[in-house]
């Protein structure tokens, strides 16, 4: 099955043949010129058009082969060709959670800024939170990404994890090696890792959130007794169709490896693969597809309901992520509390809006804005939310309309980096929001 979108901007005057192919971790097989992919093999002596074969593992060759993800690229030239790598210092874009106490207090930020000086996708990002690292394959960092200008004349690859980009404010046009993915605000996408790609800006400016998944590969959750539909489903992922570019000049390669950045000449686009086969490539996916579950009689289900993507971990049902939303939906339920109740977890949340308003606050959290609830962290809804929620009219529907919030959350604490802590765009008086709750404790009344 195969959806092609309109309009679909170039990424460059050699780019060729876009479009996507439907489907979750399937097996596509796509060519951007006639006859590119070999027939019966995946690596003949010699390829089609001069071309080189080479595969990108995901996981380890001997994974079971339901969960196994590995991709053949026929490239113009093989992905080792390029200079010496060299450090290249980005003070803001790290994987430093520090090691000493991490506060268990509520933290909240407004959005971060558009930048004034030129900046590309790379240098607007901005890191704000995570846990473990890239060298035990376990944890996440959560980052922010502020930008103005396109990636001109570079190439950007992430062999620490797969990054999952939430887009809040402007589309991003996201070139990579095996084509190319259009995402604007209410979509996302996920770049593999160790794919390379390059990132232009067609309304100028852009900001968003990233995830930065060191775990498990992002999969569809179970659905147990859902049944077989509902949540997000396979058919509405999109994954690009080949693409290329044949060009040469001075361009720059960087890579990020064990939380730092490296930077390595280039003579030529490493976006250069004219054909492709496999399941481990980049995909999008529309959050306004997502079908939402919720309860019809009383009480407020987990928000385990609103799961799109998760990263497992080795503990059955605990997750080393969850991608959950809070999109539009109605909520029916009787003599019930609608909003999210107060609560403490054993995981913890990073919360993010990207459109309208969430339903939990009544003011302070704006779209681009984010919020972090450690584990055992005491949150929930504001007084003005609470007192609302408690004298609504229950006989009638209450229909959350012109909203998308989302979160990240992680069995393991989620340590705010010092630069987050110390960004001006903190919140510092954010826990005064559930002061005003008034105490109604009366024991004479039932």
């Amino acid at each position: 099955m195969s959806a092609t979108p309109k309009n679909l901007p170039q990424a460059g005057p050699t780019l060729r043949a876009t479009g996507y192919q439907s489907g979750f971790a399937n097996e596509f097989a796509t060519e951007a010129l006639p006859g590119a992919l070999p027939v019966g093999q995946n690596s003949p002596q010699k390829c089609p058009y001069g071309l080189y074969a080479e595969q990108i593992s995901g996981t380890a060759f001997t994974a079971p082969r339901h969960a196994n993800r590995r991709s053949w690229l026929y490239r113009i030239r093989p992905a080792a060709m390029h200079g010496s790598f060299a450090p290249l210092p980005h003070a803001r874009f790290h994987n430093d959670f520090g090691h000493g106490p991490v506060t268990p207090e509520q933290l909240r930020w407004n959005p971060l800024p558009i930048p004034e000086t030129p900046t590309d996708f790379l240098d607007g990002l901005f890191t704000m939170a995570g846990n473990g690292g890239p060298e035990a394959h376990s944890g996440i960092a959560i980052h922010l990404y502020a930008a103005n200008r396109d990636m001109d004349g570079r190439y950007f690859y992430d062999a620490d994890g797969e990054l999952l980009i939430v887009p809040q404010q402007g589309r991003l046009h996201i070139a990579t090696e095996l084509g190319v993915l259009e995402v604007e605000p209410q979509q996302i996408a996920v770049i593999p890792r160790g794919v390379r790609f390059t990132v232009s800006l067609p309304d100028g400016a852009a900001r968003g959130y990233v995830c930065e998944n060191f775990g498990a590969l992002l999969k569809l959750p179970d659905l147990g007794p859902i049944g077989s539909n509902g949540l997000a489903n396979p058919r509405d992922f999109q994954t690009p169709q080949a693409a290329f570019e044949d060009r040469e000049g001075a361009f720059t390669l960087v890579a990020k490896f064990q939380g730092a950045l490296w930077q390595a000449d280039i003579g030529h686009s490493p976006l250069d693969v004219v054909a492709w086969h496999g399941n481990y490539a980049p995909y999008r996916y529309d959050l306004r597809r997502f079908n939402t579950i919720g309860s019809i009689s009383y009480d407020h289900p987990d928000p385990s309901i609103f799961l799109v993507l998760h990263s497992p971990s080795d503990t059955p049902g605990t997750s080393n992520m969850d991608f959950v939303i809070f999109p539009p939906r109605w909520l029916v339920a009787q003599h019930t509390f609608r909003p999210p109740w107060f609560h403490r977890n054993v995981a913890s949340e990073f919360m993010g809006l990207v459109h309208g308003a969430y339903d939990a606050k009544a003011e302070g959290f704006v779209p681009g804005g984010s919020s972090l609830h450690n584990c055992m962290t005491g949150h929930g809804p504001d007084a003005a939310t609470f007192e609302k929620a408690s004298n609504a009219d229950l006989s009638r529907p209450d229909v959350i309309t012109d909203t998308m919030a989302f979160m990240f959350e992680s069995r393991h604490v989620i340590r705010p980096t010092a630069q987050a802590l110390a960004a001006p765009q903190r919140q510092r008086d954010y826990v005064r929001c559930w002061q005003g709750l008034r105490k109604h404790f009366d024991p004479t009344r039932r």
